[in-house]
């Protein structure tokens, strides 16, 4: 058995002065405050659910109100805004107004495809035309087997990104769907600024 061991002088005063700041353990609970109980949360309310419409197998299924995270091309032609004059515009999507000169891009990569437009326009341009029409095709359909979809018409879509950006942006008045007697889906009236 260890005999016990005494305090210094030291010690005992550095003993006393901490049990005078400590606060006894009783008085410590009934300072804090006691936690309030909590109130059980309520029950979501439960939303009516409709059930799933009743289908048999093989049946066909309506897609006319999926989504699609990409508006058609002709939807985002439709909801750009007009530059040119409002009277006009109407004339050009009637198919009122007379294509100045056009170019047919059938059956081009777009390597050649690019450059033959930039070209025409250009030139168009010079020659003061005003409204040029634009010939891509509708595309073929064709199914590649990908589990990525092939867009129809790659030539249709890449062309009004051509005449937007630069060298053709700044000749580009509007672009717009042809009327159904100059190709309708499958061309573009563009719409050329006045040359200065």
């Amino acid at each position: 058995m260890k005999k016990p061991r005494h305090l210094s002088a030291e010690e005992r005063a550095l003993w006393e002065l901490v049990a005078k700041r400590a606060d006894p353990l009783d008085t410590r609970a009934a300072k804090s405050p006691r936690p309030t109980p909590r109130k059980p949360n309520p029950k979501p309310a439960r939303h009516a659910v409709d059930p799933l419409p009743s289908f048999r197998v093989g049946e066909r299924v309506d897609h006319s109100s999926d989504h699609d995270l990409l508006p058609s091309l002709s939807q985002q032609l439709k909801s750009q805004s007009i530059q040119m004059d409002q009277k006009a515009y109407g004339r050009l999507r009637r198919g009122k107004l007379k294509p100045e000169a056009r170019i047919d891009l059938h059956g081009m990569t777009l390597s050649q495809a690019h450059p033959a437009l930039t070209g025409f326009i250009l030139r168009s341009a010079g020659a003061g035309l005003r409204l040029v029409l634009v010939i891509t095709g509708k595309g073929k359909a064709r199914d590649d087997g990908n589990p990525i979809p092939t867009r129809l018409g790659v030539l249709r879509h890449q062309v009004p990104q051509w005449l937007a950006m630069a060298p053709l942006g700044s000749v580009v008045m509007q672009v717009t769907e042809a009327h159904l007697k100059h190709g309708g889906h499958g061309a573009y009236y563009v719409y050329l600024r006045r040359s200065r």
